[in-house]
């Protein structure tokens, strides 16, 4: 089979790396997680069959992953993955040489982290790439039309980070970044659970906790709970115990207060005329943490805004780089045929 060339974006997120190819959509979704031999530093799994080592691994086995904290962790790791991913791609007649690239990454990646990227993929025989902010494409994959005049904020709450901007003319306007997410509240409840039960849990456990006990409402009154093991402190031995939603609301709302206070200091630091659109039209939550329960009444009761939510926070990001694959980098065109 004759290979072709194609229009190909990478989502690197922090929890999971997506694929998008013109004309067949989202090809790849799996954990970015990578595991290594530690003799022989061979790759031995890659995403979700890696995922599934997690916390179960022995001395001989290295789990990485390869964004942390909404920056790349491991260069090394990143490059192993994507090379993965193009594997799969040239298994399915795409021909990365004469392809175009876009690699979409968290805000808190540094130029010199960009460079990488770009030479990684260049490295891989990609010769047109690019890199993309991740809360650019999530805006427009979530259907926010960032190339009019009128301003648009999109508050993208992903694993690692959560990114928050004021769009207008197919650019970010002014953002910040907080390092309050997927991940620090599953390191809290981690801590919480040892502090309170005196129960050591694996990050796996943590994240299911989060999953189904975690809310931002105030409104408990069929409150649920969750019964969960793990090994006891004192004793060593495995151990069951109960936790209400209660508890992990209070610390949903303990680490969500930090989001809160850096999108004030956005909206402070927007021009006047984009902070009139944003009032009237309000905010966008995108990324997984958009499903948090009550988060929706919980930021309009903070902010004193109109909140809507994304209807594909999961996929929005790698969904809207098939629009920036097709400006190439031109902000003030707003492409018509994708």
């Amino acid at each position: 089979m004759a290979k072709k060339s194609f229009k190909i974006g990478v989502d690197l997120g922090t929890a999971n790396i997506l694929v998008y190819i013109n004309g067949s959509g989202v090809v790849f979704n799996q954990p970015s997680v990578v595991a290594f031999d530690r003799t022989t530093n061979k790759c031995i799994a890659v995403g979700k069959q890696a995922a599934e080592m997690v916390g179960k691994e022995h001395s001989h086995i290295k789990i990485v992953r390869p964004l942390d904290g909404g920056v790349i962790a491991d260069l090394e790791a990143t490059k192993v993955y994507l090379e993965y991913v193009f594997e799969k791609l040239e298994s399915t007649s795409v021909d990365l040489k004469n392809s175009t690239l876009l690699l979409c990454c968290p805000s808190e990646v540094s130029e010199i982290e960009r460079v990488a990227l770009l030479n990684l993929a260049k490295n891989m025989g990609v010769k047109d790439a690019f890199v993309e902010e991740e809360l650019k494409a999530g805006a427009i994959g979530a259907g926010v039309d960032i190339f009019s005049p009128r301003g648009a904020m999109v508050i993208d709450i992903g694993g690692g980070t959560t990114d928050i901007g004021v769009l207008s003319l197919g650019d970010i306007v002014v953002s910040e970044s907080v390092k309050v997410a997927g991940e620090f509240l599953d390191k809290e409840i981690t801590k919480y659970v040892k502090y309170k039960y005196g129960l050591l849990i694996g990050s796996n456990t943590a994240e299911q906790i989060k999953l189904k006990l975690g809310t931002l409402s105030s409104n408990l009154k069929e409150e649920k709970s969750l019964l969960f093991a793990g090994r006891s402190v004192s004793s060593g031995l495995p151990t069951k115990v109960l936790i209400k939603q209660s508890e992990i609301r209070d610390l949903t709302v303990s680490a969500f207060q930090s989001v809160i206070n850096k999108i004030i200091k956005v909206l402070q630091q927007t021009p006047p005329e984009l902070a009139s659109d944003i009032f009237q039209d309000g905010i966008l939550i995108n990324g997984g943490g958009s499903l948090t329960e009550g988060i929706k009444e919980y930021f309009e009761e903070a902010l004193g805004l109109s909140v809507r939510l994304a209807t594909n926070p999961l996929t929005s990001i790698v969904e809207g780089t098939k629009v920036l694959l097709l400006n190439r980098g031109n902000y003030l065109v707003k492409p018509t045929d994708f």
